[in-house]
């Protein structure tokens, strides 16, 4: 009997899956047809939960294969996953971002075999969507890179972390330890991580329940992707001591510059595009993500930060 035939015919706990969504209503339709193939089960639930701020909410859209509800009250990922976790009562939960492509037998995969009774948390695999060698820089080095493995966040030992673009997520140990936090724009992943294993439970790892993850496409996309990480690592560095320490920014700037430079004098010696390309993106993304630390991750922008002492004032002259 194939792995398929048996993922097929075995009992498997009930699922919900949880997709937050910001963008425009074309990509939330590309969305919703994008998802579709995923195989359900009886007790199974599947939600797009758009967190599009300004929205108002479309009729008709809270039915069909798979249906959307508007979380518009906070726009952040914790607040719209933790929405979409309200919506069912299935005893696992399964998170996928909605840039990913996950394969129709994506829930069935996550459990073969039945995880232990101790684990709350598992990481399924994440690739990088393949980018042909002479194609756009930004998506060839993101998937050099591996940018979005596993790998790249269980790097960090004790700290490591599954990455929601495709984790699952027991429902009792998620409830019990009070779901995401709601008032943060990034790493409510790890927060929850740390919180879970605190409470005694444990996390594994399953890469065969794996996704394809759509990379950013501008160096724009991706400098803002890194520096929103930079400002995750820093709240999480300030709530979990010990996690993400910062490092001196003058000798990471000449650590970048000889690292680009070096790089693309071997690359240009070997007239390989992929050296060059991790030469000049593997620096700005570690110094991106670095002087991220410097902006807020809270919802809303706290007076504290330059961003809140420069919005905030305006926001209240305007009432």
């Amino acid at each position: 009997m194939t792995a398929d035939a048996r993922r097929a015919g075995a009992t498997r706990p009930s699922v919900d899956v949880v997709v937050p969504f910001r963008g425009t209503p074309a990509d939330l339709e590309e969305l919703r047809a994008r998802l579709a193939p995923l195989r359900l089960r009886p007790g199974d639930s599947l939600v797009i939960v758009d967190n599009t701020p300004g929205r108002e909410p479309v009729e008709g859209l809270g039915e069909g294969v798979v249906p959307v509800i508007h979380a518009g009250g906070r726009t952040t990922p914790g607040f719209a996953r933790n929405s979409g976790v309200a919506r069912g009562s299935a005893d696992w939960l399964v998170f996928l971002d909605a840039d990913v492509v996950p394969p129709a037998d994506l829930l069935d995969r996550y459990f073969d075999p039945p995880p232990s009774e101790r684990i709350a948390l598992i990481a399924g695999g994440v690739l990088d969507e393949a980018a042909p060698a002479r194609g756009k820089a930004v998506p060839r080095y993101l998937y050099i890179r591996r940018s979005m493995s596993q790998d790249d966040t269980f790097r960090f030992d004790s700290w490591g972390f599954p990455k929601t673009a495709n984790a699952a997520c027991r429902r009792a140990a998620f409830e019990a330890v009070g779901g995401f936090r709601e008032d943060i724009r990034s790493a409510e992943d790890a927060d929850l991580s740390y919180r879970l294993r605190g409470a005694g439970w444990e996390v594994e790892r399953r890469e065969s329940a794996v996704v394809t993850h759509r990379s950013r496409q501008t160096v724009r996309g991706f400098v803002a992707q890194k520096a929103l990480h930079g400002a995750g690592a820093a709240w999480i560095a300030r709530n979990h001591p010990g996690a993400f320490p910062a490092r001196r920014r003058p000798g990471l700037v000449w650590w970048g510059l000889r690292t680009a430079a070096k790089g693309l004098f071997a690359a240009a010696r070997s007239r390989d595009r992929d050296k060059a390309l991790w030469a000049l993106f593997e620096p700005l993304e570690q110094l991106t993500v670095e002087f991220g630390r410097s902006l807020p991750n809270e919802r809303p922008v706290p007076r504290r930060s330059l961003l809140g002492r420069l919005v905030i004032p305006r926001e209240e002259e305007s009432h």
